[in-house]
């Protein structure tokens, strides 16, 4: 029997709640983990699959809990689970697998509604084409080693838009596919709140209508699947 465990790295979940959000798409029987709040699943206890969810935490500064988090990847990696990890989650997976000198500030960062070049077919994220997502960050993957890991798709102002870790149900999506236009403009505004920084590009985006491409669809549902060895 397949089950989900959602590392959920939000800080404020009145703005941004990354487990409903995956939840209403991936629908295997999970449970969830609260990073900071020093949750962290035991992969012995049946997990099949692992959602590494975004953060508010900046990965270049990360919080104290990443150190845990980056051993319990490591372990889902080596024990064979389907994992998949956004924004956040996808710059701590190549932290565990690549090491710090692979993220870093962007140079550039993508607040709002962005569009994304597929490169190459994947399972988990379809056919090659265009198209558009939510996204929200301030860091980046960067200068992967393409003999361990494929890069699936880029954005114009970031390379490394998802990617595979060869040979493995691992993806990392920088993007936000599982937040609707409703929820980015929840998350947005709470981000003006709390004065992050870039206010200007915040509020370009909350201006803007949302597009997205449903993205989401492909991807949650070859995920679902990612332990019939898709």
């Amino acid at each position: 029997m397949k089950k989900l465990a959602v590392m959920d790295n939000s800080l404020w979940p009145e703005i941004y709640d990354p487990t409903s959000h995956w939840t209403e798409f991936i629908r295997l029987p999970y449970q969830a983990f609260r990073a900071e709040d020093g949750e962290f699943p035991d992969l012995d206890d049946g997990f099949t699959h692992l959602i590494l969810t975004g953060s508010e935490a900046s990965i270049v500064n990360p919080p104290a809990w990443v150190e845990k988090e980056v051993e319990v990847v490591r372990k889902a990696v080596n024990k064979g689970l389907a994992v998949l990890g956004s924004c956040f989650g996808h710059q701590l997976l190549v932290l565990a697998l690549a090491g710090p000198s692979h993220v870093r500030r962007a140079a550039q960062p993508e607040i709002g509604w962005i569009e994304v070049e597929v490169l190459q077919p994947d399972p988990l994220f379809g056919e090659k084409g265009k198209l558009w997502v939510f996204s929200s960050h301030y860091d980046e993957v960067c200068d992967l080693d393409e003999e361990k890991f494929q890069i699936i798709a880029r954005s114009q102002n970031c390379q490394v838009q998802a990617f595979r870790l060869k040979g493995q149900n691992v993806w990392g999506i920088q993007a936000h596919p599982e937040i609707n236009p409703a929820n980015a403009r929840r998350l947005l505004t709470g981000m003006l709140e709390r004065n992050f920084s870039g206010w200007e590009v915040i509020e370009k985006a909350l201006s803007s209508s949302g597009k997205d491409s449903g993205w989401i669809e492909t991807i949650s549902r070859y995920f679902s699947r990612a332990g019939d060895k898709i």
